[in-house]
């Protein structure tokens, strides 16, 4: 007996040197398939079973944005923002029967209240300038934070300083216009945005990024803040009274054309221009060298005052505080 167990060892031995295609062919046990693994974030596996690359949209490119990073602690998962899920999880693809939505849904046909999606978010970024954005009036208005961002996006649009403003016209459709007339501020050409003036996440008047608005335009025209000697009211006011900041076309973003725009303010009888017209008689001379009847065609205010935003001269005379040069 041990011999004949020798002999058929022996012949399936040089059957599998001599014979490798017939021993292929012998069955093998089945291997133990092991657990999902995770392909882009900390326990993904769940869900990246069927939403893996051939999806759409392409959620796996969450893995390129700061959220993907998992070096970094305060990674979220897939349940930190979208909820456990239960029953999406277990009804997916179960015969026709069209498996039912994430407990927090972020696309644009969620039913997911505006409120429940900006909590998912503000669980982690409610500090800093996203502080006071449930006073803001983008809130108010039940818009939610994915109306602007694209969270698994590798480039959130609204977060280039190019592709900003695209975002921001889909509803202020009238900053669109007004950007793309002569006189503007350089957002088109891509060198300011929105976000250089507006903080969206904020309740300030505005939504401006400093209290007011003359504080907003003093970021950049520090030249205009003063303190002066003689100061023009209406720039300390508010800027907005003589510019249009979005844009116009007028030269320097003026809401319209001197002398119409000085003389909505300044009337005839302190000025010897009277209101544009034609001249009404023959020019005429006064002691101090100016005319009462020359009226003001094609002439502009700011050829003789210069300084219209406040002016420092010391000079004892008459003419000092008119913002001369």
């Amino acid at each position: 007996m041990l011999r004949q167990t020798l002999a058929s060892c022996a012949l399936a031995t040089l059957a599998a040197v001599f014979c490798p295609a017939q021993a292929a062919d012998t069955p093998k046990p089945a291997e133990k398939k092991g657990a999902p693994r995770d392909l882009v974030l900390k326990g993904d596996a769940k869900c990246t079973t069927c939403h893996d690359e051939n999806d759409s949209p392409k959620v796996l490119a969450i893995g390129k944005t700061r959220h993907g990073v998992t070096a970094d602690e305060r990674a979220p998962t897939c349940t930190s923002c979208h909820g456990d899920s239960k029953k999406h999880e277990t009804e997916a693809g179960t015969g026709d029967k069209k498996a039912p939505p994430a407990d927090i849904g972020f696309g644009a046909k969620s039913k997911t209240p505006a409120t429940e999606r900006n909590a998912a978010c503000l669980t982690c970024h409610q500090d800093g300038p996203r502080i006071h954005w449930q006073s803001g009036v983008h809130a108010n208005r039940d818009l939610s934070c994915t109306s602007c961002h694209k969270i698994h996006a590798q480039d959130d649009a609204v977060r280039v300083k190019q592709a900003q403003a695209e975002v921001c016209f889909n509803c202020h459709k009238e900053q669109r216009a007004q950007v793309n007339r002569v006189s503007h501020h350089p957002i088109p050409e891509g060198k300011m945005t929105c976000s250089s003036c507006h903080d969206v996440h904020g309740d300030s008047p505005k939504q401006l990024t400093k209290i007011s608005v003359n504080e907003t335009c003093y970021s950049c025209h520090t030249e205009k803040r003063g303190p002066f000697v003689h100061n023009h009211e209406p720039v300390n006011e508010d800027c907005s009274i003589c510019h249009q900041p979005h844009g116009t076309n007028i030269p320097a973003l003026l809401k319209s054309r001197p002398p119409m725009l000085c003389v909505s303010c300044h009337g005839p009888s302190s000025h010897p221009s009277q209101p544009p017209a034609l001249p009404v008689g023959t020019a005429t001379l006064s002691a101090n060298n100016t005319s009462r009847i020359m009226g003001t065609v094609a002439r502009g205010c700011l050829n003789c005052h210069t300084n219209i935003h406040g002016g420092n001269s010391t000079q004892n005379n008459v003419t000092v505080e008119r913002f001369r040069r």
